[in-house]
């Protein structure tokens, strides 16, 4: 057998030289630091390998990637990871076959050589797959205390690109290694549905309640421009109406006055089901308002939209609740929509915030990938979210919210057609 030394600035790009230079069939012996990362010098490894000298491979002509076609590094490690953990997957799926063929095989007393041979070699090749995994995840694993397992790989990676704030994914994992017990850490499905119920666990939801004992509920919708904050009323409102266990009464107040056609859609709404309507243009008309329509079991408002730095509109919205001299307390409900970042999300409810907001209510969840930015604001805020908005659909399109909806949508994707 020969020994050779492979060294790189990392452990992967050490493996990737030996495996370019003598094949897979290469044994790893040792992986170990040379030089630590330092100011103005790169980390150096090595790994050892020994290998059969018939089984050296002749050297093959390289063949460049055009320019063009050339990606960085980086791009390159994430790529090599994520098929790394598809040839998991497909391992696991084999895995499964055979342990299935097991009880239709138990006439024979000793199972065949071949089926031995083939779970021998998918045991090997799931080895050479953790190894590699591994080497990766150590370049790629958030800086936390205590070492992470390679089979949080998987998890790690759909929670970042599903647009969650680091911080507070970092902070997750923490609990996760903290609580997790050690037996559920060997399957990367066990960490995955821990991984799952931990994140339902962070996310408050406000249950829907039915008007009590003759009581009524104003809820007033607040939040940037073009959101869907009108369209979010008319689904409420036919909720309310026409969906429930009972038939409620329903008005509408509106104040975006500024808006005519705003307005005129909410209006056309209000004829459509048959709903009393109310404007208001100034801050001292509200309660007015509000008393116009104190038959009704539930009052919906629809706000002005406005820019979420523009004081002058949020400040007239305040005006209403801080004039409002009723017997009726208002239910501030802050829709934004889900397919801006996290940090859009955050400045938006930091503006918002001195409305005293006391539910969320998110937009557009079929035209966005990434959940994890509603869950890192949740998860920030620790306020509740009342209702998603899936669709333009009038009223079908509006769900109750739930955490496992949420936490389903962030680890699996929207399907619209599977929604609860």
């Amino acid at each position: 057998m020969k020994i050779l030394t492979f060294s790189g600035s990392t452990p992967a790009e050490a493996l990737k030289k030996a495996q370019l230079e003598v094949g897979e069939e290469a044994m790893l012996i040792e992986t170990r630091e040379v030089q630590k990362k330092s100011l103005g010098k790169s980390a150096l490894y090595e790994i050892v390998v020994g290998v059969e000298e018939n089984a050296i491979p002749k050297p093959k002509a390289k063949i460049k990637e055009p320019l063009m076609k050339q990606r960085p590094l980086a791009q390159k490690s994430s790529d090599v990871l994520y098929n790394i953990s598809e040839a998991a997957k497909q391992i696991s799926k084999i895995a499964e076959v055979t342990e299935e063929e097991r009880p239709v095989r138990q006439t024979s007393a000793v199972e065949s050589e071949d089926l031995k041979k083939i779970k021998e070699e998918i045991e090997k090749l799931g080895d050479k797959v953790k190894l590699i995994q591994n080497m990766f995840w150590n370049e790629k694993a958030p800086k936390t205390t205590a070492l992470i397992p390679p089979e949080f790989a998987e998890i790690y990676r759909l929670a970042r690109e599903s647009g969650m704030n680091q911080v507070h994914l970092d902070e997750i994992m923490h609990l996760t290694l903290e609580h997790m017990p050690s037996k559920m850490r060997e399957s990367s499905e066990t960490v995955k549905r821990y991984f799952q119920v931990l994140m339902r666990k962070m996310v408050p939801v406000r249950l829907e309640t039915p008007p009590k004992n003759g009581g009524k509920k104003v809820i007033m919708l607040v939040g940037p421009t073009g959101v869907g904050k009108t369209t979010s009323i008319a689904k409420l409102a036919a909720r309310f109406s026409y969906l429930l266990d009972k038939k409620y009464k329903v008005g509408l107040v509106v104040l975006d006055t500024y808006r005519i056609g705003a307005v005129e859609q909410l209006m056309q709404y209000a004829r459509m089901m048959k709903l009393g309507i109310e404007t208001v243009v100034d801050p001292p008309e509200f309660s007015s308002a509000l008393n116009a329509l104190r038959y009704s079991d539930y009052i919906l408002i629809d706000t002005m939209g406005s820019s979420p730095y523009d004081k002058g509109k949020i400040e007239k919205i305040y005006e209403c609740l801080r004039l409002n001299d009723t017997e009726y307390s208002v239910d501030v409900v802050l829709v934004m929509s889900s397919s801006i970042k996290y940090d859009d999300l955050k400045a938006t409810y930091d503006n918002f915030a001195p409305l005293g907001i006391d539910t969320m209510m998110f937009t557009k969840l079929d035209e966005t990938r990434g959940f994890g930015n509603i869950f890192s604001l949740v998860y920030e805020t620790k306020v509740p979210i009342s209702y998603f908005s899936v669709g333009q659909e009038v009223p079908e399109d509006l769900m109750v919210a739930t955490s496992d909806f949420l936490v389903d949508c962030l680890m699996h994707g929207f399907a619209k057609g599977e929604r609860e």
